[in-house]
């Protein structure tokens, strides 16, 4: 009686320790056990939303589970980004990061999120080059005659980029505040309505990533790269540092997750994305998307961010536009 007690008591208690690891989802499960979400805070169809689409589908082979790519747009990025900032730090809920919403946004809203200390930066994989665009059949063949008109008409040029106090909106605004300019800054959500409203002449000038098959067709030109480096192919078009501007932002992709991310986790996604990045399909994407492929692992990654988290703020204090 004493045995039958006995192993009913083991078998008792194998149950409730198989029943707790159901429930823990098997903590002890070699990651990736289950699907990962990648969360995008941009709409579909930009440059930050192709490539992790591209990502997410070789990642799919490499690590042998599905991987998702959901888009949670708003406020300016932060939306996103703060989803993931929440999300349990296990690698399950990961998310497309660019300059504007860690590096600048922060600085003008309140954001759900301290972008120094709230996230896991692990691996950036694009320098994007962003460009000051008009139509192809505007008069306007450089950048200083385009301000020349500004100067000579305030308020009367209408611009846009990809929402409101990111790192391009902010970079320019400083500007043209340095060229004595005053124009009419109009809001809009991405890209894509960014291009539809300058060749639907909604507005006379853009500041956007997403301009490679429109400039391959003829249908917009570049007269300035907001960057601190020339645009690959195009040597005489002028950079905001070139100029001497105030803000020249270097404008980021990467991966990034919720801070306390485990290093197994950090290190297998690094592995990931190095891969990734170096085939052949990728860098075809990147030439595709005038994307330069910039891959740096985590420690780079993380120390970059916070560099310019402190240089931006200090270079917008410099300027009075830093909300206190």
């Amino acid at each position: 009686m004493k045995m039958i007690r006995v192993c009913s008591l083991t078998l008792s208690l194998l149950v409730l320790i198989a029943c707790d690891d159901v429930i823990d989802g098997g903590a002890d499960d070699e990651y990736p056990a289950r699907p990962i979400t990648i969360i995008v805070p941009y709409a579909p169809g930009g440059g930050g939303d192709t490539f992790t689409r591209a990502i997410a589908v070789q990642a799919q082979e490499i690590l042998g589970t599905r991987v998702l790519v959901e888009n949670r747009m708003g406020g300016g990025a932060t939306i996103g980004v703060g989803s993931v900032a929440r999300s349990k730090p296990d690698g399950y809920t990961l998310g497309f990061v660019s300059s504007s919403p860690v590096v600048v946004v922060p600085n003008f809203f309140d954001v759900p999120y301290d972008p120094g200390t709230d996230l896991t930066y692990i691996s950036r994989f694009i320098v994007s080059p962003y460009p000051v665009l008009v139509r192809g059949d505007s008069a306007h063949d450089s950048f200083a005659a385009l301000l020349d008109y500004a100067r000579a008409n305030p308020r009367r040029l209408r611009w846009s980029t990809a929402g409101i106090n990111g790192a391009p909106h902010i970079a320019t605004e400083a500007a043209l505040k340095q060229e004595g300019v005053t124009a009419t800054f109009v809001p809009m959500q991405g890209s894509m309505e960014v291009l539809a409203g300058l060749l639907g002449g909604t507005i006379d000038m853009g500041v956007m990533s997403d301009y490679a098959g429109s400039l391959a067709a003829g249908d917009v030109k570049l007269l300035a790269e907001i960057g601190p480096e020339p645009i690959d192919g195009f040597p005489n078009i002028p950079t905001y540092r070139e100029l001497g501007y105030p803000l020249a932002p270097t404008i980021f992709f990467g991966l990034a997750g919720p801070a306390e991310l485990p290093d197994d986790v950090i290190r297998i996604w690094e592995k990931t994305l190095q891969t990734i990045v170096e085939s052949d399909s990728f860098q075809e994407i990147a030439r595709r998307l005038n994307g330069n492929v910039a891959y740096l692992n985590h420690e780079a990654f993380e120390a970059l961010v916070l560099s310019d988290i402190e240089s931006t703020r200090q270079a917008l204090e410099s300027l009075g536009m830093l909300q206190e």
